[in-house]
């Protein structure tokens, strides 16, 4: 299986005889230039600007809520994780996180969370690969939330998204504070990730990806 980042919490994710699949589309409102893909399934964690840009997505099917879904030898499930929990803030943030089971890799893609899920939450994600998780604040989680969430899920790979890249008009952490809360110093960033069961490793780790937008 091939990650690719997109920016923002927008990834594209491939393998071989299998449905591709991008999360999050975004638009280009947020700031960043929104990407013109193609693929066979979009995900989409919640109805906002920078998530839910699935006219951008050529030939997809759109998921936007929870449940089951088996399309092209790819098995989704959506986990509705929305939280009331959002400082300042006594309405419910709606969100979906999916977990998305390739033949070779169970990825979890957890939308704009932010809070840290419940223990029924976490159970319902199962287990989990490779985690994409939100690590910058504004809407999504912060740093530290980004840790403690990392270390309940036990991923063997995390890959960071949602933080300040590029011209983005959201108010976003860098990616140095989620590296520094992991006790890291600068990660050297990758333009893609290719994994397989027997490349996983046994000890989580941060794989930093450049992003395909500016």
């Amino acid at each position: 299986m091939e990650i690719a980042w997109h920016g923002y919490s927008c990834f594209r994710l491939t393998e071989r005889n299998s449905a591709s699949i991008v999360t999050d589309p975004f638009n280009k409102s947020i700031g960043l230039t929104s990407p013109r893909l193609k693929a066979d399934v979009v995900t989409i964690s919640h109805d906002a600007p920078g998530h839910s840009n699935s006219d951008n997505v050529k030939g997809a099917r759109t998921i936007t809520g929870p449940g089951e879904y088996e399309i092209g030898g790819a098995f989704i499930t959506g986990v509705n994780t929305s939280s009331n929990k959002q400082e300042g803030n006594s309405e419910t943030s709606p969100n979906i996180a999916y977990v998305i089971d390739y033949e070779s890799a169970t990825v979890c893609h957890l939308g704009d969370m932010n809070a840290i899920p419940s223990q029924t939450q976490i159970e319902a994600l199962g287990t989990v690969d490779v985690l994409l998780v939100p690590v910058g604040g504004g809407k999504g989680l912060n740093a530290a939330q980004a840790a403690e969430i990392i270390s309940l899920i036990e991923p063997s790979i995390v890959i960071p998204m949602h933080y300040r890249i590029g011209k983005v008009k959201v108010k976003l952490d860098p990616l140095s504070r989620f590296l520094k809360e992991m006790g890291l110093g600068k990660v050297d960033s990758e333009p893609n990730l290719k994994v397989s069961k027997s490349s996983l490793p046994e000890e989580t780790q941060v794989r930093v990806l450049d992003p395909k937008t500016g």
